[in-house]
């Protein structure tokens, strides 16, 4: 697996001690649920959102788009039943640019996701496909695992953990 960041060298223990007094809610870290099954372990970018619930049309259509480095926050609603991301929609979010995924339910693949250069953090692994129905949300305000995250925040996965902040924190002018 490659530990090395599609955007710049960062730690999120470095990110949380920076911000250890942060309790304005702008600085958030999920709880350590999730698990990297990507070829990419750190990442981090810009914040799009998709919540759905067993159906991954509006995930698919997302990571088809061009991802410019941003990063995809699926709240699958903490499903276990279906995997939302897959090797083919996985393989779609590496070639069109996106840094990385976060889905707050399953995946499947692991294979082929391993092996996929992007960033891909989620709760488990289920060889259940989902059913397409073309339902969900697109860049809406999302819980996941009890933590709002918003599109155009800033998430940062790495070994350690996956924080969540209001702003680039790896823009230095802004540090």
């Amino acid at each position: 697996m490659n530990d090395s960041s599609s955007r710049s060298s960062f730690s999120t223990c470095d990110l949380c001690d920076t911000h250890i007094s942060d309790d304005s809610g702008d600085f958030r870290v999920l709880p350590p649920v999730f698990h990297s099954f990507g070829a990419h372990v750190s990442f981090a970018g810009e914040v799009s959102t998709v919540q759905c619930l067993d159906d991954n049309s509006l995930v698919r259509s997302a990571l088809a788009e061009p991802g410019r480095g941003r990063v995809l926050v699926v709240d699958g609603g903490g499903s276990l039943r279906r995997a939302l991301v897959g090797g083919n929609v996985a393989a779609s979010a590496a070639k069109n640019g996106w840094a990385g995924v976060l889905v707050y339910g399953c995946v499947r693949d692991v294979a082929e996701l391993n092996a996929t250069a992007v960033g891909l953090y989620a709760l488990a692994l289920n060889p259940m496909p989902t059913v397409k129905q073309g339902q969900g949300l697109r860049d809406v305000y999302v819980q996941i695992a009890g933590l709002w995250v918003r599109p155009g925040d800033w998430l940062y996965a790495d070994a350690d953990g996956i924080v969540i902040s209001r702003r680039n924190l790896l823009d230095l002018s802004l540090i």
